[in-house]
């Protein structure tokens, strides 16, 4: 089943495995009457429909292969080819109290490492106890922050290198804390910019993140 998601400025947007997006286009196609156009940029296609819909897709790991501007009718073959190369990805999935880092290829984790922290919920009652919670809390969640920055470290710089792009998933509050970390900022920095919702991380969250990750999330305005 895709997960879809609303846009803050209207619309949807759905996200689409890669072996998908052919047929995604073809009913999308279908349902509004015939396409028109199909505007190929470097960092973005936008599919114009016969009845005013929009389909539009931000190209992942680099820009779209020329060549670029405005075709009648659908063409989206020029992104199914550029997501069907090859890739060696490194996944960062983070939450607070867990994390899961991998590098996988072809949608499939060649390596890992998951760990999970101890951080308490909020503490609601007031007065001095309260405070000496929200002191042990901070300190929990400095300590699993502190371990999922080791882990990404410890798995993914040795191969920097030899990444064609990292993919996060998780907590954008606690992403962003990782990226202070001095030897992750460069890495997370040039992570791409779509970030993955996922659950708890463990394992299994990593291993679908590692195909979801190879796919697209696609942007849907219906005609006004």
């Amino acid at each position: 089943m895709s997960r879809v998601r609303e846009l803050a400025g209207g619309g949807r947007a759905v996200e689409v495995g890669r072996e998908r997006v052919p047929g995604w286009f073809e009913r999308f196609a279908t349902t509004h009457g015939g396409v028109e156009r199909t505007v190929l940029a470097p960092r973005r296609i936008e599919v114009g429909a016969a009845d005013g819909a929009r389909a539009i897709v931000d190209v992942p790991f680099g820009p779209l292969p020329p060549p670029h501007g405005e075709q009648p009718g659908l063409v989206v073959r020029p992104l199914v080819e550029h997501l069907a190369q090859p890739r060696r990805i490194g996944l960062v999935l983070v939450r607070l109290g867990a994390h899961s880092v991998g590098i996988a290829r072809g949608g499939r984790v060649e390596r890992s490492t998951t760990g999970q922290h101890l951080v308490h919920g909020r503490h609601k009652a007031g007065g001095w106890s309260q405070q000496r919670f929200a002191r042990r809390r901070e300190g929990q969640s400095r300590r699993s922050l502190e371990a999922a920055a080791d882990a990404v470290a410890r798995v993914l710089l040795p191969v920097r290198d030899e990444l064609d792009a990292v993919v996060l998933g998780g907590d954008r509050q606690a992403l962003a804390a990782l990226g202070e970390d001095r030897r992750l900022t460069g890495l997370l920095a040039a992570a791409e910019p779509r970030v993955l919702d996922v659950p708890e991380p463990r394992r299994a969250v990593l291993d679908e993140a590692a195909e979801r990750a190879t796919g697209v999330e696609i942007q849907v305005h219906d005609a006004v």
